[in-house]
């Protein structure tokens, strides 16, 4: 009986996880959504716009983006696409490896970024106030 019940208490804990983080992926998508950009989109800028390189410049490998942010390799490349469509970031051939694709920010992916970013901590900081 004690093993029911731990082991339900386990599943209502992961399933309000699951609430939680739709909720906020809901929030964040519908604060970006004027700005043009999803939260995926954001979490890529993000990612390429806080690596923390010295002139603030900041160059990722497209494999390197898919093990931090929560994308397929195919919906990662789409996204990145877009981006890139849209003036946000550029690709590149490595140069190590001609078979890997470098990412970086261009000057209005920065400059968005630098926009949208106080909007997004704030949705952060509203929706997982209250997280223990």
């Amino acid at each position: 009986m004690a093993a029911n019940r731990a082991e339900r208490e386990l599943v209502e804990q992961w399933r309000g996880i699951l609430a939680l983080h739709a909720r906020t992926q809901c929030e964040l998508d519908r604060a970006l959504h004027g700005h043009g950009l999803c939260a995926s989109d954001f979490e890529v800028l993000d990612l390429l716009a806080e690596c923390g390189a010295a002139d603030g410049s900041c160059v990722y490998r497209v494999q390197e983006i898919s093990e931090r942010v929560h994308l397929s390799q195919s919906a990662l490349s789409r996204l990145i696409g877009r981006l890139e469509k849209d003036g946000l970031v550029e690709r590149a051939m490595c140069p190590e490896d001609r078979r890997g694709v470098r990412v970086a920010l261009t000057a209005e992916g920065r400059a968005l970024h630098g926009e949208v970013r106080p909007m997004q901590r704030a949705v952060l900081a509203r929706m997982l106030a209250d997280v223990d």
